[in-house]
């Protein structure tokens, strides 16, 4: 007989990437098609949301590039991500249910050969995890609240890792 929940158990909910270029032309453009190539999903614009003149920033200036993966493409773009960081993380990553690492040179991804057209990119990810039953917290219709029991804890998502072969320090 299995003792398990099946409505503890947890899953990725999204994997966001996120590529700050930090000002918009010819670079942007090269990381929207950069990233539309490792995740097969055509990225959105991210916009700056105040000026700041020592970098040259205009608010509502393009100024990166972003894409959320769901199902299959966020566990298989976070495998090859993981390889990365060579299945290690620190606790200050990880929060309540989320964790994010960075990713300084994209061509340490596997598969993925230098072009020296493109140049060399960094970026963010950060991953979501989730419940069965979190749709009543965030669904228009009959709105509720969920139970402290139901929510994710930090030590819950290390034991996640983990499970997914993740050495955390």
């Amino acid at each position: 007989m299995n003792n398990s929940n099946q409505m503890k158990e947890l899953f990725i909910d999204k994997v966001v990437i996120n590529m700050g270029v930090g000002e918009s032309g010819e670079r942007l453009k090269k990381a929207a098609k950069l990233l539309e190539e490792l995740t097969g999903q055509k990225p959105a614009t991210t916009f700056a949301e105040k000026t700041i003149k020592n970098f040259g920033i205009r608010k509502g200036e393009a100024i990166g590039v972003k894409v959320t993966l769901r199902g299959e493409k966020a566990e298989k773009f976070l495998k090859d991500a993981l390889t990365v960081l060579e299945n290690r993380m620190r606790k200050r990553q990880i929060n309540a249910g989320e964790f994010s690492f960075g990713i300084h040179e994209h061509i340490d991804l596997p598969g993925v050969n230098y072009d020296p057209d493109v140049g060399i990119f960094g970026m963010d990810v950060s991953v979501c995890l989730r419940r069965k039953g979190y749709r009543v917290k965030q669904r228009r219709i009959s709105r509720s609240k969920i139970g402290k029991s139901h929510l994710i804890t930090k030590d819950e998502t290390i034991d996640f890792l983990k499970k997914i072969g993740v050495e955390v320090e």
